[in-house]
């Protein structure tokens, strides 16, 4: 009778209805199966969610298809984007170690380890630094360096199975004064007793054994393989490193980030291009700072062999002193160590300078004993300028209006330096510690440079206050002193960039 009376209603309560006696129906028949066929609430949430998922995919594989469809309707030929490469599942840890009741009652705890801080080498480059010794540059654990006792050892493996492998043991040097932060610079040199990769111009490997000997965990001494350098057959020169260098002079650049100033850079570039001379090259180092306007300015002295623009801003993923510099400058070093005479290491925002009555060639031979030589530091207002320069002061360079210079006495200033890197086995920024031979404080009179703190990054205008007078002390107590010795060679440098390269960076901006 129930289901006759539904049945003359609409058709939607006669679907209720339906549905409702199919659920009491089912009720009651589970009532009567034995326990293990029972299904609880649980289980039939489960089973609506996995018919509701299946659902749900089923739709959106029909409108993916869909969308496909009117897409290639449309004729637009659209691919998407390549998938990123799984990553690699990581090693599985160690099986746990459990805490243990020893003899007497005694707790033993366990410690259980997982990852690593840092890694135990960062490979950078490896150079030859002779027929029978290498260098090898990279970054390491400051606290493996500074707590541990960690040792290295080189393996020049040849190509050619029939000669024996060359062993030798690694001699470590921490350039960077201890200014490393997660990670410190490690040059490692390596002497083979006799020559290696001779053996008919075979080529071969060299291979660093980076072990750290306990550090960091004194139950084990893990060592790493790390394939340093690769010569291919027939590539070794034994007379590239007796042959005269292909430069009198070359520059190893710092680490140049941020917003730096194209006209800045501009300046620079000429202004030692024209001291240097022909036989010159810099070395420039690009760790986020040369953007579009700045590689304009490159650009002109690249295609005519002065620049070279290295990128090296992957060394960011790695947290050391300054964007790495000690690592970047040691890289530099033993790169070019065979190719250059003498080699500077300088900032961009500092100008060396030679007296008039004195050429960079005179100076430089009279220093010829000296493996190193030290700069002496003229520091510059990065803001005062001549009141004769208002209104035109957008039109000058920097150096040339940037004429008053810090005399404070008794403070210790940064000293600059160029060394003969055929004698220098690891390199710093102010100075050398690791050179054969002598070196020299003594310099003044012949050599200086001028340094414009802070200018390199500003890119406004720098005079933003003007005076009329040699010598006036500053608000916050430095004085100053009128130098026009920078002024006066500006125009000089400005007739030789446009000699040199025309005028293609006239409109170039601060």
């Amino acid at each position: 009778m129930f289901v006759g009376v539904s049945w003359n209603c609409a058709a939607e309560l006669k679907f209720l209805i339906t549905a409702l006696l199919f659920v009491c129906s089912l009720v009651t028949v589970l009532q009567f199966l034995p326990p293990r066929f029972s299904l609880s609430s649980p289980d039939l949430r489960a089973c609506v969610t996995d018919i509701s998922t299946t659902a749900a995919v089923s739709n959106s594989t029909a409108f993916s298809n869909s969308t496909k469809t009117t897409a290639d309707a449309a004729a637009v030929n659209l691919s998407p984007p390549p998938l990123a490469p799984p990553t690699a599942p990581s090693p599985p840890p160690p099986p746990r170690q459990q805490d243990k009741v020893l003899e007497g009652g005694i707790i033993k705890r366990s410690f259980n380890t997982y990852g690593a801080a840092s890694y135990n080498f960062v490979l950078m480059s490896a150079y030859r630094g002779g027929l029978n010794t290498f260098a090898v540059m990279g970054l390491s654990s400051k606290p493996l360096q500074v707590y541990g006792n960690p040792s290295y050892q080189c393996r020049w493996v040849p190509h050619n199975s029939t000669v024996p492998t060359a062993t030798a043991a690694g001699y470590k040097i921490l350039p960077d004064w201890g200014y490393g932060r997660i990670y410190t610079v490690v040059v490692v040199n390596c002497t083979c007793p006799s020559p290696v990769g001779l053996d008919g111009l075979g080529g071969g490997t060299l291979l660093l054994l980076a072990s750290t000997n306990g550090g960091g965990d004194g139950s084990s001494n893990t060592t790493d393989i790390i394939p340093a350098l690769t010569e291919k057959p027939e590539t070794l020169n034994p007379n590239y490193f007796t042959s005269p260098p292909k430069y009198d002079y070359l520059y190893c650049g710092s680490c140049l980030y941020g917003g730096l100033s194209p006209q800045r850079i501009r300046e620079w570039l000429a202004y030692h291009i024209r001291l240097f001379g022909e036989r010159s090259h810099f070395v420039i180092h690009d760790a986020g700072g040369l953007h579009g306007e700045v590689m304009e300015v490159l650009k002109p002295w690249m295609e005519k062999g002065y620049v070279t623009v290295q990128d090296i801003k992957e060394q960011e993923r790695f947290d050391g002193y300054y964007h790495n510099q000690f690592l970047i400058v040691n890289d530099c070093l033993h790169r070019y160590r065979f190719d250059a005479k003498w080699m500077f290491f300088f900032d961009v925002d500092e100008f060396v300078f030679v007296p008039r009555r004195n050429n960079i060639k005179a100076v430089m031979d009279s220093l010829s004993g000296y493996t190193q030589f030290t700069i002496e530091q003229m520091t510059m207002s990065n803001k005062l300028c001549l009141s004769d320069d208002v209104g035109v002061a957008h039109k000058k360079w920097g150096f040339e209006k940037l004429v008053y210079k810090d005399v404070k006495r008794g403070i210790r200033r940064d000293r600059k330096y160029a060394v003969q890197p055929r004698n220098v086995f690891a390199t710093g920024v102010h100075m050398s510690q690791n050179v054969a031979g002598k070196t020299t404080h003594k310099t003044e009179g012949r050599i200086k440079y001028f340094h414009y703190h802070g200018t390199i990054g500003d890119r406004r205008e720098p005079c933003r206050e003007f005076v009329n007078t040699t010598y006036l002390t500053s608000e916050d107590g430095i004085p100053y002193v009128l130098d026009n010795t920078m002024r006066r060679v500006a125009g000089n440098v400005k007739k030789f960039e446009l000699r040199m390269i025309g005028p293609r960076l006239k409109g170039t901006r601060q």
